[in-house]
This record gives structure tokens, sequence and C-alpha cells, in this order.
């Protein structure tokens, strides 16, 4: 009788990773992917019981910054789990085999397993000169993504570089260099997760959710998941209540800086950039750049190297409160738009208890009109505060947060 092959857990044991340690990651997962903490006895039920995941890792013009994220990630924890629920069947920097045997590697899987596998790309794609910038193998990369990555499963791009060309696409980009999507277009089940470098729990988090529910996260329209990439970092922002009490670092090193004040006039891109960093912090811990007093630099970003640069200068006219506003103004703004939003959900509940006494409240009509009434009426009472000043001279670049941006990084003019 053949032998039972083992389980996840059993595995992980075998390595110093204890049951308490595998529940406490599913339960990390379950919050990462934004779903109650009921779905972490099914997720721990689905890496226990699925088959490990056939997986390549491409490298191109990249810094390997995607691939340290991935090794330094904590231990044991995070990079054990994975590695014990997928095949890496290539990856160059951490396989075994070298040159042609390297390569017999990665040519094997895409014979054997075509659209079974993951591809994960790192690094952004030269396609100028026909793309002979990057080559492996004496093939050039784009001729590799090209073909490894129409034949996957789905395909990952991770950081900056591979998302939209990142660093080697920033002007004049000598190279040509594009992030997969311009690579291979009409590419179908393809995920970005820009980052300089990327975070990889959102990684563990994506393969995850397909190992759960055997389909890949929602997306918005550039591709990146709505869980890792749904919220502004400025509104989850350790720092926000000091950005809204007109609190901010003017310099390096002074008492703002040393008492955790706000980092928008030392450049900080919060305010327009999208990720859950302050949510799940790095390498197993809570710390994140703002966090260890750094600003954000909008490396989640569409070409965040030319549209967020210079880094240590500030965005003009965010939206929101902060150094123009006094405290009676705040008190006013808050006090006006409480009350209106409190009027209107009083009158748009009374509207839903009497049409629906019983009333599941999905895809209720009433509630979405009165949402966009609350909006509006917000907007009027805070419309003076947006009009904030910006400094000399910056009032023709300035940046509004607009989460729909274009990939190519243009950015509408604030209003």
């Amino acid at each position: 009788m053949p032998a039972r092959p083992l389980s996840l857990e059993e595995r992980l044991a075998a390595r110093g990773v204890s049951r308490r340690q595998f529940l406490k990651f599913c339960a990390a997962m379950s919050a990462t992917l934004a779903l109650p903490a009921t779905f972490t006895p099914r997720i721990a039920k689905a890496l226990n019981t699925a088959e490990r995941l056939p997986v390549v890792w491409l490298e191109f013009q990249d810094c390997a910054g995607n691939t340290e994220s991935f090794l330094r990630a904590e231990s044991p924890g995070v990079a054990d789990i994975v590695l014990e629920q997928i095949s890496l069947e290539y990856h160059e920097t951490i396989m075994a085999p070298a040159g042609h045997r390297a390569e017999h590697s990665l040519d094997a899987v895409v014979e054997h397993y075509p659209g079974q596998y993951i591809a994960i790309v790192e690094g952004s794609i030269p396609t100028a000169n026909g793309g002979v910038y990057c080559t492996i193998g004496g093939r050039t990369a784009l001729s590799i993504a090209q073909r490894v990555c129409s034949n996957a499963l789905a395909t990952i791009a991770v950081g900056a570089c591979a998302w939209d060309g990142g660093w080697p696409a920033a002007s004049p980009n000598p190279t040509g260099a594009v992030g997969v999507r311009q690579a291979v277009p009409g590419l179908k089940n393809l995920i970005n997760l820009p980052g300089c470098p990327m975070n990889v729990i959102n990684l563990t988090a994506i393969i995850v959710h397909y190992l759960t529910f055997k389909q890949l996260p929602a997306t918005d329209e550039q591709g990146r998941p709505f869980f890792a990439y749904g919220q502004l970092i400025h509104n989850n922002c350790e720092r926000r209540g000091h950005f809204d009490s007109g609190r901010f670092v003017e310099r390096w090193g002074d008492e703002g800086h040393r008492l955790g004040w706000c980092l928008y006039k030392m450049g900080c891109k919060g305010p327009q950039t999208y990720s859950n960093c302050p949510a799940v912090g790095w390498n197993g811990t809570s710390y994140w750049p703002i966090g260890a007093g750094h600003g954000c630099v909008g490396c989640m970003s569409p070409r965040f190297w030319d549209t967020m640069s210079p880094f240590y200068e500030r965005l003009p006219n965010v939206e929101g409160f902060g150094i123009e506003v006094t405290a009676d103004t705040l008190g006013a703004i808050a006090v006006g738009a409480v009350a209106a939003a409190g009027a209107i959900h009083g009158v748009a509940s009374a509207i839903r208890a009497r049409r629906h006494p019983i009333a599941t409240h999905d895809g209720d009509e009433v509630l979405v009109e009165a949402a966009e009434r609350v909006t509006q009426v917000v907007g009027q009472i805070a419309s003076p505060v947006r009009q904030a000043e910006a400094p000399a001279g910056e009032a023709e670049k300035a940046i509004t947060p607009q989460k729909s941006a274009d990939v190519d990084g243009d950015q509408p003019s604030a209003s």
C-alpha cells in the first residue's frame, strides 16, 4: 500500500514550524486578504490538501530586490511555508543548476505543465533594438517572457520594474524598458505587484488565495489586487493625526522628526500612493519606511521615478486638512459633516425600513443614493479647505491623488 503523502503541516513540522505558527500564518493571510477571521480554518485546510504548485521565477532588468524581499521574510514563517507549498522549478538566483542545465529546467516546465504553472516576473523587459539589452542563454528577455507567460496559468509581475518598467524605464529609457503588460499584450490572468520592492506578504497572499479559492484575487484597472492596493497610504498612516493637526517635520532631525510628526513637507508621497504598507509592515514586523522616519517615495505608483521625483519635495494641494487649517475650521467641518451624514442616514434608514422591513442591505439602492448625497454634502462643506495654496512655482505641476491614474504615469492637474 503506497504511503500517504505528507500534509503541509507535517512537512513544516519537519522544518521546525509548529502547528501554532502555521495557524498564525493562516490567520495573517486571512487578514491580509481582507477576509473575516472565520476563513482561517478554510485556508488551513486548503493549504494542507492542495497539491504543490509549479512556479518559475524570471529575472530580467532588475536589482534582485524582490528576490531579497522574498528570501528575507520572517523565519520561521512565510518563506518556509511558501517554499513547502510551491515547487519552485526555476529561479536563477537560488537554483542549483547553472547555464544550459538551468535553461533546460525552464523549458521542461513550459513543455510538461502548460497552463498549470505560475510565472513570476521580476525586472523590466527591454524592447529597443530587438531586446538585445537583456539576453539569457542566447535568448532575449522579451522572447522568454512572451513564451513563458503566454503558457502560464497566471503571471505575477513583482516590483515596479516588472509592472511598468520602473527605474530602467525612467527618462530617457535608452533600452526601451517596459513592464510585462506592455511586453506581452493581451496576457490573461496578470497580477501586478508594484513596489521597490514588493512586499512578500502580498505575493504569498495571492498564492494562498488561489490555492484556497481556485481563482485569483480581484484587481483594479491596472491589474493590482484590491486587498493590497485599495487604500491610500495617507488614510491609514500612523502619522495622519499630525497631518490633520498641522504638525509637520520641517527639516530632518528637528523636534517634530524626533516626535514622529507628519513627513508631508519632507516630500512624503503617501497622500497619492495606494498600498497596504501601514497595515502589513515588512519582514514580519510593523516597521515600514514612514514608521522608520522616512517619507514614502511613491514606489507603488505608476512611473514613480519620473512622476514622484524630486522625492524630497512636497506634493501640492493634497486634499484633506493640514497646515492651512485652524482648529476652529477643522472642528466646524467635522461637526457639519457628521451632522449632514447623520441626517441623511436617518432619512435613508426610514425609507429603507418602510420599503424593506427585513432588509439584507445587499444592493440596496436607497443606501447607495444616501451615500452619494453624503459625499456631495461633505464635499460642499470641505471645499474651501481643499484649495490649499501650493508653494510658489508648484501650482503648474500639481498632482491630485487619483486612483485611476494611467499606467503611463500621466496625472491630471489639481482643480
